[in-house]
């Protein structure tokens, strides 16, 4: 019964590799890397600076309506933030593999 798990196990997760891996190859050839402009440079450090002076704030005095818009401005800062630079995404498929694979290994 072990022995049937462990294959089926093996089965799923070689069955979704081949398909992430496909679709980050396709993904890699598409597009090429590139470097971010002066202009998107000097919007992100706004967008940082923003955020650190947002961070730096008493919030202790602001009403809820005040700190309610500035959690409303930071989501969007963050949002902005991830259009710019990008970032590294991990699909559901890549998660599971790694689940597996440590349920596995330990």
């Amino acid at each position: 019964m072990k022995k049937l798990v462990y294959t089926v196990i093996l089965i799923f997760t070689l069955a979704t590799s081949a398909s992430t891996v496909s679709a980050a190859e396709t993904g890699k050839s598409n597009k090429a890397k590139t470097e971010m402009t002066a202009e998107q440079k000097a919007q992100l450090a706004r967008i940082q600076n923003r955020v650190e002076e947002i961070k730096s704030m008493d919030k202790s005095d602001l009403s809820r309506v005040e700190k309610k818009a500035l959690r409303k401005e930071l989501k969007e800062l963050k949002q902005e933030a991830r259009a710019i630079g990008g970032g590294v995404y991990l699909s559901v498929g890549a998660i599971i593999i790694i689940i597996l694979l440590l349920i596995l290994i330990i």
